[in-house]
C-alpha cells in the first residue's frame, strides 16, 4: 500500500517538475523537435480533458477528478490482497490525475508538453500525467485479462487447504 503512494508520488513530482520547465522557458505554441520528424516538445494549454474535449466545462473536470481521486486514494488504502498489478495501475492512475488536477486548480488549464510525430493520424500532444493514466488503465485491462480469476497451482492448493482448516474447525 504505502508503495503505491510512494509510485503516486513520484508520478505527481516527474509531471509537476516537467510541467514547470515547459511552462517556464517555453511560449505557447514553441516546439523544440527532440527527434526529428518523431518526437517534439511543444507547449499547448489544454482546457478540456483528454485530446481538449469539452473544453468550456472546467467545473466537469474538477468535479470528476475530484471523485476519481477520492475513489482510487481509497481503493488503495482501503482494498486487501488484489494483485500487485491492480496497485500499481491504481497508483498510476492517481498520480496522474492529482498531476492534471493541480494544473487545473492552479492554471485553469493543463500544461501539455509531448507531441508525437511520427503517426500521421496523431495530432494530440500529451504529457506525464497522461501517460501515467493511461498506462495505468492500460496495465488495469492487461490485469483483468490475464491475471483475474487465474491461481497458480500452489495458490488453488492453499485456497484449497485454507477451506479445509475452515471445515476442520467448525
Amino acid at each position: 500500500m504505502i508503495s503505491a503512494f510512494i509510485i503516486s508520488a513520484l508520478v505527481i513530482v516527474l509531471d509537476i517538475s516537467l510541467k514547470y520547465l515547459v511552462y517556464t522557458n517555453m511560449s505557447v505554441g514553441d516546439t523544440i523537435p527532440v527527434i526529428k520528424g518523431v518526437l517534439n516538445i511543444t507547449y499547448v494549454q489544454n482546457t478540456g480533458a483528454a485530446f481538449g474535449i469539452l473544453s468550456q466545462h472546467r467545473w466537469i473536470f474538477l468535479v470528476l477528478s475530484c471523485l476519481l481521486i477520492v475513489l482510487v486514494a481509497l481503493f488503495i488504502l482501503l482494498c486487501k490482497n488484489y494483485h500487485r498489478l491492480t496497485y500499481i495501475s491504481a497508483a498510476l492512475v492517481l498520480g496522474g490525475g492529482i498531476g492534471n488536477m493541480v494544473d487545473r486548480i492552479a492554471l485553469g488549464y493543463v500544461v501539455d508538453y509531448i507531441d508525437f510525430k511520427m503517426f500521421d493520424f496523431w495530432v494530440w500532444v500529451f504529457n506525464a500525467a497522461d501517460a501515467a493514466v493511461c498506462i495505468g488503465a492500460a496495465l488495469f485491462v492487461i490485469y483483468l485479462v490475464f491475471f483475474d480469476g487465474k491461481m497458480t497451482k500452489a495458490g488453488k492448493k492453499a485456497v484449497l487447504f485454507d477451506r479445509k482448516a475452515e471445515k476442520d474447525n467448525e
